[in-house]
């Protein structure tokens, strides 16, 4: 079996706008979560939201290519830059290989909004322009990073809800696996814009504690009242090891174990043996067991039912054992379809700056967090093998086992 290594890493989150900046908020401990004041006047129950700063793509890429890319394509952008930059890909690499790409993008909402505005203050379609359909499809993603990078490999969206990127990680593992390709660009975007939230906000999922924002994401607390939407985008470089070797390229880790399933339930019921599931069958393909994971970056999203299930299904699995335990969305919030892609990336920080980023806002235990080996402060420690959560409305669960390589 083929072996997949990561050689580059990007991001563009509430965290900040690089693998530098992430990491110091992550080690830190330091919550990207704000108010949003427009929400309010456009109707939310909840104005909570991770706040993203956008990208300015003028000087980087011309107004043709700008044209056609939505929000989150923006995000894939800057994250995508950063990875192939620390892979040591240029374009002159990208013109003459082969390269897939792979990305978690299960929504697209503000363009779809604003052309429909636009057609009832006009009723003409002509005025709408050619860029909003290229914005507007659930492929925006890959179809803008196809063709800004000249990507001409293996090229779809994996719409999956919120594992959607662990899903495109995992597959792009596979596809390099089975010999089908030597390099895939994977990862996953979020826009964040407040079109893209409002009917998550009528289902009540949203944190209420408007008057402490950077408190409010409480993954595992007893007193947990809801999930904080978020975004931005992540990127990883996938590529077959003896590929990577030699090209002389800087190894971060190996993708070693992939794990899914789903609930078959509700669509939105979480499930602990779902989840237990996932995680055991990452394990399984890794070839690792519990006592192997150093560290597990859960999918909790501070909401009372989601973290209840997802603590029972650890507690099954690594009461009693050496993993510490975190949800980075606790300073994060739930940075939804590209929540797998960007907690991979913050999985491999972690690893290769020595720590494990705290479970902030966790105060008191409910009766499954109670039995977990949280980190609720920043622990300095050798990470050497991550299992990486990511759960989603419709039942599909994702796992991924990260594991370090020396160079």
């Amino acid at each position: 079996m083929r072996r997949v290594v990561i050689t580059g890493i990007g991001i563009w989150s509430c965290l900040g706008k690089n693998v530098d900046e992430v990491r110091q908020s992550l080690y830190e401990g330091r919550s990207g979560i704000g108010i949003d004041e427009a929400r309010k006047e456009y109707g939310y129950q909840s104005t909570l939201t991770g706040i993203v700063e956008k990208p300015v793509l003028k000087g980087l890429l011309d107004r043709r290519l700008r044209a056609g890319m939505s929000e989150e394509a923006e995000y894939a952008f800057m994250a995508s830059k950063e990875a192939f930059a620390m892979a040591g890909i240029d374009d002159d690499y990208l013109l003459q290989n082969e390269v897939g790409v792979l990305m978690g993008n299960d929504s697209s909402a503000k363009a779809t909004v604003e052309s429909h505005t636009l057609m009832l203050e006009k009723h003409d379609s002509a005025l709408l322009g050619s860029g909003w359909i290229f914005q507007s499809m659930n492929s925006t993603v890959n179809m803008n990073m196809s063709t800004i990078f000249h990507l001409r490999g293996i090229n779809f969206s994996v719409s999956a809800a919120c594992a959607s990127g662990s899903h495109a990680i995992g597959l792009g593992a596979m596809f390099i696996r089975q010999g089908l390709q030597d390099m895939v660009l994977c990862g996953g975007a979020q826009e964040t814009n407040l079109y893209s939230m409002a009917s998550f906000d009528a289902l009540g999922a949203f944190s209420k504690r408007m008057d402490e924002p950077t408190k409010a994401s409480r993954p595992f607390d007893r007193d947990r009242d809801g999930l904080i939407p978020s975004g931005g985008a992540a990127a990883l470089v996938l590529e077959e090891y003896e590929h990577a070797v030699k090209r002389g390229a800087q190894i971060l880790g190996e993708v070693c174990g992939y794990g899914f399933s789903s609930n078959g339930g509700g669509i939105s019921q979480a499930s602990d043996d779902g989840s237990a599931l996932a995680m055991h069958r990452a394990l399984q393909d890794a070839g690792l067991t519990v006592d192997d994971i150093d560290y597990v970056n859960a999918h909790a999203t501070s909401t009372p039912q989601g973290d209840l299930y997802e603590a029972k299904a650890l507690g099954r699995l690594f009461e009693g054992h050496r993993a510490w335990i975190s949800s980075t969305k606790s300073m994060t919030g739930h940075e939804c379809w590209m929540a797998g892609a960007s907690e991979a990336v913050y999985s491999l920080l972690m690893m290769h700056g020595g720590f494990v980023a705290p479970n902030i806002n966790f105060e008191n235990p409910d009766e499954a967090s109670a039995h977990l080996k949280l980190a609720t402060k920043t622990i300095e420690t050798r990470v050497d093998t991550v299992l990486s959560n990511s759960f989603g409305f419709g039942g599909t669960n994702s796992a991924l086992v990260l594991r370090r390589i020396d160079n």
